[in-house]
C-alpha cells in the first residue's frame, strides 16, 4: 500500500516537473496579458469605471474601424474559402509529385505576409505597378486604387488563400473517389453528389477553416499599415494608434477595444462550436 502511494506521488511529481515550465510560460504569455488587458480596460483616469466601453460606442470613428475590419474579414474569408475549396479539389486530381510540389509552394507562400507582401503588391498593382501599367496600356483600366478598401480586400484575400488550402487539404482525404463513381452510376449529377455527399462531410472542416480565416484577417496589422501607412481605419490600426500614436496615448481605451475584439472572436468561435456539435449529433442520429 505504501509502495503504491509512493508510486502515485512520484508520477504526480514527474507530471508536475514536465508540465510546470509549460504552465509558467502559458501564464506569462497567454493568461497574464489577457488579464492585464481586461483589468486596464476598466480603468479611466485612475478610477474603475465603464467609461472606456462607453467611449467605444459613442465614437463613430471606432465603430467605423470595427465595421471596416469585419467586412474585410468576412468577405476575404468567404473568397479565401471558396478559392481554397476549388484549389484543393483540383489538387486531388493531379499526380503525386506535382501535388506535393504545389503544397510545398503553398506552405511557403502562407508565410509571405506583412510588409514584404504589401511591398510586392505595391510593385505589381501600385499606381506605377507592373500589372497596372500593362492593363492601362491595353486599355482595360484607367487606374487601380490599391491603397483603398478594394486594394486591402485584394491583399487580405491573397494571404487567406494559402491558409485555407492548408487547412482544407486534410479534410478532402475523407472523400473517396469511389463515392462519386457510385453516385454517378445511380444517376446522380455532379451537383447532387456535391450537395448530398461532399458538403455534409466537409461542412465541419469548412466552418472551422472559416472561423480561423476570420481570426487571421481580424488580427492583420503589418500589411495594412505598410500599404496604407495607417490611413485606412481598421481596428488593429486604431489599437496601435492609441498605444503608440504621436498625438494621444490612451492605452486603457485600447485595452477596452481589445476586449471587445476578443469578445467578437469568442462569439464567432462559440457559433462554430455549436454548429459542429449539432453536426456531430445529427450524424449519430
Amino acid at each position: 500500500m505504501v509502495k503504491k502511494h509512493y508510486h502515485h506521488m512520484s508520477k504526480a511529481l514527474t507530471y508536475t516537473a514536465c508540465l510546470g515550465p509549460f504552465a509558467i510560460l502559458f501564464f506569462l504569455f497567454q493568461l497574464a496579458p489577457i488579464l492585464w488587458v481586461v483589468i486596464n480596460s476598466f480603468i479611466y483616469e485612475g478610477e474603475f469605471t465603464f467609461d472606456n466601453y462607453r467611449a467605444i460606442w459613442e465614437s463613430a470613428f471606432t465603430m467605423q474601424a470595427f465595421y471596416n475590419s469585419l467586412w474585410l474579414s468576412l468577405i476575404s474569408s468567404v473568397l479565401g474559402l471558396l478559392i481554397g475549396l476549388i484549389t484543393v479539389n483540383s489538387l486531388r486530381r493531379v499526380p503525386g509529385k506535382i501535388r506535393n510540389a504545389v503544397i510545398a509552394f503553398i506552405n511557403m507562400s502562407s508565410n509571405f505576409s506583412g510588409v514584404p507582401l504589401a511591398f510586392a503588391f505595391i510593385i505589381i498593382l501600385g499606381t506605377n505597378g507592373a500589372l497596372t501599367l500593362l492593363l492601362r496600356e491595353i486599355g482595360l483600366i484607367d487606374d487601380f486604387e490599391l491603397y483603398g478598401k478594394w486594394g486591402l480586400l485584394a491583399i487580405y484575400t491573397y494571404f487567406q488563400i494559402p491558409l485555407s488550402v492548408l487547412l482544407l487539404y486534410p479534410a478532402f482525404d475523407s472523400l473517396k473517389d469511389e463515392w462519386q463513381e457510385a453516385a454517378a452510376l445511380l444517376g446522380a449529377s455532379i451537383w447532387q453528389y456535391v450537395y448530398k455527399v461532399a458538403l455534409p462531410i466537409l461542412t465541419p472542416a469548412m466552418i472551422g477553416t472559416f472561423v480561423i480565416l476570420i481570426a487571421n484577417a481580424m488580427g492583420a496589422y503589418a500589411s495594412v499599415y505598410a500599404l496604407t501607412t495607417g490611413n485606412y481605419n481598421v481596428i488593429t490600426i486604431r489599437i496601435a494608434a492609441l498605444v503608440s500614436g504621436d498625438i494621444f496615448l490612451e492605452p486603457n481605451l485600447a485595452a477596452a477595444i481589445s476586449v471587445v475584439l476578443m469578445l467578437i472572436m469568442a462569439f464567432i468561435v462559440m457559433i462554430n462550436y455549436t454548429v459542429l456539435n449539432r453536426s456531430r449529433y445529427a450524424k449519430k442520429q
